[in-house]
């Protein structure tokens, strides 16, 4: 019971996760049939939809455009600031910070990780460590996204008696980065809300938040 108190929080996105996904491959079945029916097509299992490229290319897009977002927002909040959001850092602290801030090398303590310890190449791969995942994840599922999205919109030609396309052509073409760009657009305008609402409007309790009597104008999550 402690160990699942102590670690609540990713318990319970990870099970809102696995519930979301079942329902997104549940009713895209759904959907998917009622058009395969329309076209005088057979319909297909769920499991026969959830392998399918239509399932891959709606799910792929959706995370790379999350990923996207946590990459920015990581990168961005090192040199950037925005005065009175708790989501930033002090003005005037912008940057890496120096070794004796972030522990590193021969100010690390005794409980820092193994790898805050070491030099060159192996520390500053820990020291990127969070971003450099947050950009393999969005590349790995930016991939998956044209992958999947061109095999579906190649089953979409061929079903209207025209020529499949290549991947790099699928890459320019409006479909792509009309999927793209309608995800991207809303996860930035979600992170712009986040750090300038957080500088006037309150959450009791949440870490996300300054303390409720906390002025406008004080940066980060304490008063």
């Amino acid at each position: 019971m402690k160990w699942i108190k102590e670690n609540a929080l990713s318990l319970t996105f990870l099970v809102l996760f696995v519930l979301a996904l079942g329902g997104q491959a549940v009713a895209g079945a759904l959907q998917f049939n009622d058009e395969q029916r329309v076209m005088g097509a057979e319909p297909v299992s769920i499991l026969e939809y959830v392998v399918s490229s239509n399932f891959a290319v709606d799910v792929a897009e959706n995370w790379q455009s999350e990923y996207l977002q946590f990459l920015l927002f990581t990168v961005l909040t090192v040199w950037l600031v925005q005065k009175g959001s708790p989501e930033s850092k002090e003005p005037g602290s912008e940057g890496a910070g120096s070794d004796d801030e972030q522990m590193v090398g021969p100010y690390a303590r005794e409980n820092s990780p193994a790898w805050a310890r070491a030099k060159g190449l192996k520390l500053w791969l820990y020291s990127n460590s969070l971003g450099l995942a947050m950009g393999a994840a969005f590349v790995g599922s930016w991939l998956a996204q044209s992958v999947a999205g061109t095999a579906g919109y190649n089953a979409e030609r061929l079903a209207e008696l025209r020529n499949p396309i290549s991947w790099g052509s699928y890459l320019t073409s409006p479909e792509f980065w009309n999927r793209s760009l309608q995800n991207w657009q809303s996860e930035l305008l979600a992170v712009l809300s986040m750090v300038v609402l957080s500088i006037y409007l309150r959450q009791r309790g949440s870490p996300e938040s300054k303390p409720v009597g906390a002025p406008h104008d004080v940066t980060g999550v304490t008063a």
